[in-house]
């Protein structure tokens, strides 16, 4: 994890932020979105960054190399007072930085940020044959509550999802 530095997003990261999805969006099938489906407008990005910036549940973590952001943590917590205290996360992260322990440094970074904003229950889905991300979640004390069946429909096969979560 030599040069690289977990931080907090900021308004003015949305270009190298957004450049940051489309490229992942490129490279893996393990994410929602495929290439092409994401919106390429800076503008409509940094107003997302700030909108999230303003909610004390919400964040996102970006992995900065020194070429760039290399991976995020998303956190988006409960918009109402009932689920004001889970939040539910979405990580990636460009291949070439894979093993490396840039994932289990975002997890700690935001788990230590998330329990002072007052988070109680993070919770994520991850494609079920996903095994390395299943590993770091469950390294890092997610546990799978259910599977969601035919979850998603990628390269013509239905995909199953875990949802997994983890109490604070």
């Amino acid at each position: 994890m030599e040069g690289i530095t977990i931080r907090k997003i900021r308004e003015e990261d949305a270009q190298e932020y957004l450049d940051l999805c489309l490229r992942i969006d490129e490279e893996t099938e393990f994410l929602l979105l495929e290439p092409g489906e994401r919106s390429k407008d800076v503008e409509y990005q940094r107003q997302r960054i700030h909108q999230l910036l303003k909610r004390d549940n919400q964040m996102i973590f970006v992995a900065q190399a020194p070429a760039g952001l290399v991976g995020y943590l998303a956190v988006y917590g409960g918009a109402y007072r009932r689920s004001r205290h889970c939040a539910y996360l979405v990580a990636a992260m460009q291949e070439s930085y894979y093993g490396q322990g840039i994932g289990t440094q975002m997890f700690l970074t935001m788990e230590q940020w998330a329990r002072k904003a007052g988070l109680h229950r993070l919770e994520l889905t991850v494609m079920a044959h996903n095994r390395g991300a299943v590993g770091l979640y469950k390294k890092m004390g997610f546990q799978i509550e259910g599977t969601k069946r035919d979850s998603l429909f990628i390269n013509d096969q239905y995909v199953d999802e875990f949802y997994m979560a983890k109490l604070l």
